[in-house]
């Protein structure tokens, strides 16, 4: 079976990668500065490296382990934060990304899999669902140097022959999103219900109920960056197709819960897109890859995940 190596295997989306790839027979090397993630989230089956992206021990740790696949989850996550200090953002996603890609062009790797964004690349794209066609118009600097990756990526294929795979995620959503940000908001939403507790509701004024978004859950991501390693090289987005507003978030967990808090609206904050969609059917044809898991199912499977901690 091939070694790969898993940036942020310590994190919410990537120890579920890393559980699946040892599932799979594979041999796994994780790197993670535990910033966000959590030890106890690595697979005891892995070779644990605690670094940052951004340092050169990196280029001694691919180098030493000659991975045959990297999938990069490392990452400032927070658009409010990149928007807020945009060069923290673009040290970690840009020159953390650099960092792994000169140390992985001279190794052979078959292919770099790049975890990146569809609904802030795209900003309030003119189609939903949106196609990877769609010109991209990021609205915060967390959407910008995730193009900007992409980019590299392409210029790292055409000088040095790294091959690679991007998967634009809609948003992901699941068990072990513990540091959720705003694009964990069904994490947050089910961690204030649970604890009674007031949430909020950023809308637009022509959009009452909150913001739309498309929501993914984790094992079907995990799933797309296993088909990505034989699948074809490209673009692809990794969403279901469908745009849920955020008062209906909050209905469906207060429905299955039995839990009602108060709700208030504020406006949007600075890099809020108001509706996002990824149309998967790119993914479906050329990596043969399809979400299982609908949302009222990913839902409960979060809400039991969460109730359990309390127990």
């Amino acid at each position: 079976m091939s070694k790969c190596l898993v940036t942020g295997g310590a994190g919410f989306i990537g120890s579920h990668l890393s559980d699946k790839l040892i599932s799979d027979g594979h041999n796994l090397v994780i790197v993670d500065n535990l910033c966000s993630g959590l030890k106890e989230q690595v697979n005891r089956a892995a070779k644990f490296y605690e670094c940052d992206i951004r340092d050169k021990k990196v280029s001694g740790i691919i180098e030493d382990e000659k991975p045959d696949y990297i999938f990069h989850f490392a990452a400032q996550m927070s658009v409010p934060f990149s928007v807020s200090d945009p060069f923290h953002d673009l040290d970690v996603n840009g020159a953390g990304l650099l960092n792994l890609l000169e140390s992985a062009k001279n190794i052979g790797l078959k292919k770099f899999i790049l975890s990146s964004t569809g609904g802030a690349i795209y900003g309030d794209a003119s189609f939903i669902p949106t196609k990877e066609t769609e010109t991209a118009r990021p609205l915060s600097p967390y959407g910008i140097t995730k193009l900007l990756s992409e980019n590299y990526l392409h210029f790292y294929k055409q000088n040095y022959g790294l091959d690679y795979c991007v998967l634009r995620y809609a948003n992901v959503y699941g068990p072990r999103q513990l540091n959720a940000h705003e694009s964990g908001v069904i994490t947050i939403f089910i961690r204030a219900v649970l604890n009674s507790s007031p949430l909020k509701i950023y809308a637009y004024p022509d959009s009452p109920s909150g913001m739309s978004r498309d929501y993914i859950y984790v094992s079907d991501v995990a799933q797309a960056n296993i088909m990505a390693m034989d699948g074809e090289s490209g673009i692809y987005n990794i969403g279901t197709g469908i745009s849920t507003k955020t008062k209906e978030l909050y209905e469906i967990i207060s429905d299955i819960t039995g839990i009602k808090v108060d709700i208030s609206f504020h406006p949007p904050r600075d890099g809020d897109i108001k509706a996002n969609a990824l149309d998967n059917s790119l993914a479906r044809q050329n990596l043969g890859w399809l979400p299982k898991v609908n949302l009222a199912e990913g839902m409960a499977k979060t809400i039991d995940y969460f109730a359990s901690l309390r127990a």
